[in-house]
């Protein structure tokens, strides 16, 4: 029984100006919804905080306050943020809606994507991520989840629900580790801090997982996979994909060190050291990949993509006023078998 039909919020109007439409997806810190701005009259997405935080006077209180600090940026590659409200005990943000897919989406089949692809993923990513550095703001929970394929090419990192200011408060939360395991760096793990090389292993991490179509740590349990990142380092990418240029190895192996100190120092440093490399692989290089076969067709005309995931997402410039795809009161949520396009960043 698909349980979304039974959502108090569908159908909703929240704070006399949202129109909740669809439910998205559901996280462990909220569910974000498909929404309609009746004062704009745009699309936008509502990630609203479950209950038993929004009930936490702390918690909603520095959700306010980070929502405010992310607002303040503005970059082509970060999901933007439009307000912040409650109304009845919901407490939520309204943000940017972006059609498309996920890079999680992108890798499902796990054959993973070429050198080329792989950049032209990441480079944004690592851009995002600068503008956030030079903003006082570190992510937290770089993954591919929150990674956002625009229907035409574009990159767009979501998901603030775990940023957090590096000056004033510590980056420790109450003791407890935030963030997703398969991507934690292991002083996120050990000690609970967090500094723009926490983004830049996330981000190698990443970059293993495109180039390979695996993640370079893996259990049965997410203790297993902690124990592995704070014990064993990720291997050289081409161990699984023999061929792979030996400056992606390096770059790959540099940035998830164990040891902060010999990652780069942030995601800027990252980015000027893939352009490099970028500007260095021949054709036969840059296209090299696991991958034998185009990623599965598009969906048929008239359905619409996956869009964001719980702790993320919202509306692109040009997209915000695209009517609904589907009849109203149908909810929307993304299905973890269905097809990607072949996705493509622009030239």
């Amino acid at each position: 029984m698909d349980t979304t039909l039974h959502d108090p919020l569908l159908g909703r109007m929240l704070d006399g100006r949202y129109r909740v439409e669809h439910r998205i997806a559901a996280g462990g810190m909220a569910t974000v919804y498909r929404a309609m701005d009746t004062r704009l009259d745009r699309v936008v997405a509502l990630k609203v905080m479950h209950a038993g935080l929004a009930s936490d006077p702390d918690f909603t209180a520095r959700f306010i306050r980070e929502a405010k600090a992310v607002a303040r940026l503005s970059h082509p590659n970060v999901v933007n943020v439009f307000d912040q409200g409650s109304d009845g005990g919901v407490v939520f943000l309204s943000m940017e809606y972006v059609p498309g897919w996920t890079l999680r989406d992108l890798l499902r089949d796990g054959r993973g994507l070429s050198p080329r692809t792989a950049l032209d993923v990441l480079e944004p990513v690592l851009a995002a991520l600068a503008r956030r550095t030079g903003a006082g703001l570190v992510h937290r929970d770089v993954k591919p989840e929150n990674v956002l394929l625009t229907e035409d090419g574009r990159v767009k990192v979501a998901d603030f629900g775990l940023v957090r200011a590096m000056t004033g408060e510590s980056a420790v939360t109450s003791g407890q580790v935030m963030g997703t395991v398969a991507y934690l760096a292991p002083e996120q793990i050990q000690q609970g801090e967090t500094d723009p090389r926490t983004d830049v292993y996330a981000c190698g991490v990443m970059l293993f997982e495109m180039l390979t179509g695996s993640k370079p740590h893996t259990g049965e349990s997410a203790m297993q996979v902690i124990y592995q990142h704070l014990s064993t380092d990720v291997p050289p990418p081409s161990t699984l994909v023999p061929g792979l240029a030996p400056e992606l190895d390096t770059i790959t192996v540099a940035a998830t060190s164990r040891d902060a100190g010999y990652r780069p120092q942030d995601a800027v440093a990252l980015l000027a050291t893939l352009q490099q490399i970028r500007g260095g692989l021949t054709p036969a290089a840059a296209g090299r990949s696991r991958r034998r076969h185009p990623a599965p067709a598009a969906p048929a005309p008239g359905r619409a993509g996956p869009h964001q995931r719980a702790a993320q997402r919202p509306t692109t410039p040009g997209s915000a006023s695209r009517p609904a795809s589907r009849p109203a009161g149908r909810p929307e949520h993304r299905s973890a078998h269905r097809p990607v396009r072949s996705w493509t960043a622009p030239a």
